[in-house]
């Protein structure tokens, strides 16, 4: 079972190749790492990967695609990253796409918890009353612009993301939680989008430091990186166990 602690700076680009490394072999333990970007980057989804060279992205930044479904990404110094790569047969893994995600969202909104942000990780079921009661647009070309079940909320507004990949190698589990406001003009302008979508999807989340202030966004990230991986841990060592005892 391996992770990684370190606060080192990435570029997105070494995310994915992480990601995609992951996935080329087969898995036989839980990996994962927590990521922090150098610098701005897109992230397309899989069912997106047509546009990308079509984008017009400021200079130095750059334009990736993922294995994963799901809509556009804008990750960035806002943004704290994590990749879990799982055996097909860990129990967390039982349960179909949808239960996989559960342990990993709940563990999320229990980690949030833990430097003072009110998480919470939405079931199906709440989601179906969510999407019925919710008057807000949904911006599905954008991550962060929808909802799926288990993603990570603050009261109505989404904190963190969620995506997998399913392969006879094994699954991955990605997650991108925001930790400051992202620019969302950015992401609207670069894949050419309405600039009331920015202002969408500045209404439909929310941030670590909005219910952080005394912290900087370095410390919430180091704070995050470093109760992330004890959760993990703790999460899939008992998994792990209790499947050795069954």
């Amino acid at each position: 079972m391996r992770g990684r602690p370190a606060l080192d700076l990435v570029p997105a680009a070494l995310e994915q190749r992480w990601n995609d490394e992951a996935l080329a072999r087969q898995v036989t333990q839980p990996a994962w790492r927590v990521w922090l970007y150098q610098q701005p980057a897109i992230v397309l989804g899989r069912s997106q990967r047509s546009l990308q060279s079509g984008i017009e992205a400021q200079d130095s930044m750059e334009i990736l695609s993922r294995a994963s479904g799901g809509g556009a990404v804008l990750v960035g110094p806002w943004m704290l990253g994590l990749s879990v790569a799982l055996p097909n047969e860990h129990p967390v893994a039982s349960g179909g796409a949808v239960n996989t995600y559960r342990w990993l969202g709940e563990g999320i909104a229990r980690v949030l918890s833990q430097i003072g942000v009110d998480a919470w990780a939405i079931s199906p079921a709440a989601l179906l009353v969510h999407r019925a009661e919710s008057s807000s647009p949904v911006v599905d070309w954008a991550c962060f612009g929808s909802l799926s079940p288990w993603e990570v909320l603050v009261g109505k507004r989404k904190i963190g993301g969620l995506a997998q990949v399913r392969r006879r190698q094994g699954i991955l589990l990605v997650a991108g939680i925001l930790i400051e406001a992202p620019p969302w003009e950015l992401l609207a302008d670069c894949l050419g989008k309405p600039a009331m979508h920015a202002y969408c999807l500045s209404e439909l989340t929310t941030n670590c430091a909005e219910f952080c202030p005394a912290m900087k966004a370095d410390q919430i990230a180091a704070r995050l990186t470093s109760l992330l991986n004890l959760e993990i841990q703790a999460a899939l060592t008992v998994k792990s166990a209790s499947l050795l005892a069954a």
